[in-house]
């Protein structure tokens, strides 16, 4: 079930569904509210839960509209991408070859077969940053399996409209956004801890922030370097 509380002119979007406890989540860009609550929760209930996290609602909304939002990519000669949160400038070259991506100095080099469009530019990079991801988090998931004492049975990189990374804890499963390999590494490896840990702990309590803390004392600036980063142009949704 799916319905619609206010609250003064905040509008909060709530999904009734067959779990044990309550999801509150604030979406980028503006900072769309919504709420995931048991199925036997009346929406006087929901109202209620959603007036005592007010406080940290409108202090997420303040954060999303104030992030800064990457310029449009064309997928054209000398313009900006980021790799691994350093900059470089894009090289397009031609071959009649499969296409690839190369890092030369302080270029980004995009081959690509003749006439390729933007369309065709566009997919081979996602394609080139999503096998970087991989790559990392292999051996991320290799170094901390062993720390956290859990096993991930399996990851998977794809593009993320509303979050950095997400975890099935009964599957021991994680999912990335293919953007991380344009924010600086530590960025990633603090991200895949997080959804690592949420093996052991679910939710965010006090447990899993206690977990954070012990196992990576800085997460919280590495959190913030992240939150403090342009995100993707475009418009999020959930």
């Amino acid at each position: 079930m799916e319905t619609t509380i206010h609250l003064g002119e905040m509008r909060v979007d709530v999904v009734l569904k067959d779990i044990k406890n309550v999801h509150l989540s604030v979406y980028p860009p503006h900072g769309a509210v919504r709420i995931a609550a048991p199925s036997r929760m009346t929406l006087d209930l929901i109202r209620v839960y959603a007036i005592s996290k007010l406080g940290w609602i409108k202090k997420q909304q303040q954060k999303l509209r104030a992030q800064e939002r990457e310029t449009t990519r064309e997928f054209v000669g000398r313009e900006s991408h980021f790799v691994w949160g350093k900059r470089y400038l894009l090289s397009l070259m031609e071959a009649d070859a499969p296409p690839c991506v190369e890092l030369r100095h302080k270029h980004l080099v995009l081959t690509t077969r003749p006439g390729a469009d933007e369309h065709k530019r566009r997919h081979v990079m996602e394609d080139w940053y999503r096998t970087q991801v991989k790559l990392a988090t292999e051996k991320l998931i290799a170094k901390w399996e062993p720390t956290l004492g859990v096993t991930v049975s399996g990851f998977y990189v794809q593009r993320m409209k509303t979050r950095w990374g997400s975890c099935n804890s009964r599957a021991q499963t994680i999912r990335l956004n293919t953007d991380l390999a344009k924010k600086p590494r530590d960025c990633l490896e603090y991200i895949v801890v997080h959804e690592m840990i949420h093996i052991l702990e679910p939710t965010h309590n006090e447990r899993f922030q206690h977990l954070m803390g012990h196992f990576m004392p800085d997460w919280e600036h590495r959190r913030q370097v992240l939150n403090r980063l342009p995100v993707r142009h475009e418009e999020w949704e959930y």
